[in-house]
């Protein structure tokens, strides 16, 4: 097998990341900083409005796999809790609320990000060989910011993130837009992930050989899908590229 390429999944697979969107703390935050834009939400109001719009989000999107759009959830709150002070805010500011407000909420429910063990020294002798991409569930307004937090920004060239297409894995576009970027047909890319539906599932369908990196997070076990590769720590990822170069 002639490999060009490796794909990666972010969370579960690079970053070992711990998140709880349903911590009352978050809403609170949230509650004091919209208050200073004029708009009176008690916490238990932000709470409901940030999961009654994403799940209007989704419900209104019409795909199989839906994905929400974290910013235009906390544009749609300004939008319909504006008041008169509101409007008065400066315009560029008022651009920017929305962005600002979700990756606040990110920032406020992130309890850990940090690279796996392995992770950035298996990744530079990658890079000197491969052509690196990235396909991710999540939100641009964390997921970037995040991979610039950890030092990885810089490796990856696509980052195919699903909440800017409006669905998510295992939608085989998502696979299809990477590989259209890279130039690369399915089986010159391996795609390395840490859930076995959403990840694994999503690249077979497409012909995408897999590497199942076993990790704290994922889901591990569905019928009838298997990896192509297992890895239980990160630099095991070179023993994978090798055993698909030499078949």
């Amino acid at each position: 097998m002639i490999i060009k390429g490796l794909i990666f999944d972010i969370n579960g697979t690079l970053t070992d990341i711990l998140t709880n969107e349903w911590h009352d703390d978050i809403y609170r935050i949230l509650s004091n900083l919209l208050s200073y834009q004029g708009i009176a939400l008690g916490p238990n109001a932000v709470k409901d409005s940030y999961f009654e719009i994403m799940k209007e989000q989704r419900a209104a999107s019409g795909e199989r796999y839906p994905e929400f759009d974290a910013v235009g959830i906390f544009r749609e709150i300004i939008t319909r809790h504006a008041t008169d002070f509101t409007h008065r805010l400066p315009a560029e500011k008022l651009e920017q609320l929305p962005l600002f407000l979700a990756e606040t909420h990110r920032a406020a429910s992130c309890y850990r990000l940090q690279l796996y063990n392995g992770v950035e020294e298996t990744i530079q002798k990658l890079l000197l060989k491969y052509h690196l991409a990235i396909i991710s569930d999540g939100q641009s307004a964390y997921a970037v910011p995040e991979l610039n937090a950890v030092g990885l920004l810089g490796p990856f060239d696509p980052v195919i993130i699903s909440g800017d297409f409006g669905y998510r894995k295992p939608d085989p576009r998502l696979f299809e837009s990477a590989l259209t970027i890279m130039h690369m047909k399915p089986s010159e890319v391996l795609f390395v992930c840490n859930d076995i539906y959403r990840d694994v599932y999503g690249a077979q369908r497409l012909g995408i050989k897999t590497v199942f990196f076993r990790s704290n997070q994922g889901q591990q076990e569905k019928k009838d899908v298997q990896p192509d590769y297992i890895i239980y720590t990160f630099p095991e990822l070179l023993n994978a590229v090798r055993f698909f170069e030499e078949r």
